[in-house]
């Protein structure tokens, strides 16, 4: 996989609308914090932390690949 690639998997999961419970709905991150920090909305919370599930292992995947990439260098 590219690097320009995995770029753009993160970007995607936090500017585009992203499937949190399997059922059709997508969430856009930055409306949910707004739910949960301006309107006080409690379930605008769990699904924040399913973003940021997502993007930890996410993270852990890219962090793995440069990890390899410095090696072979």
């Amino acid at each position: 996989m590219e690097y320009q690639d995995k770029y753009e998997e993160l970007l995607a999961i936090l500017l585009n609308p992203v499937d949190l419970d399997r059922d059709g709905k997508k969430f856009l991150l930055r409306e949910e914090f707004e739910k949960l920090y301006v309107r006080d909305n409690k379930i605008s919370g769990t699904r924040i932390r399913k973003f940021m599930q997502i993007l930890r292992r996410k993270a852990e995947e890219i962090r793995q690949d440069v990890q390899n990439h410095r090696d072979m260098i």
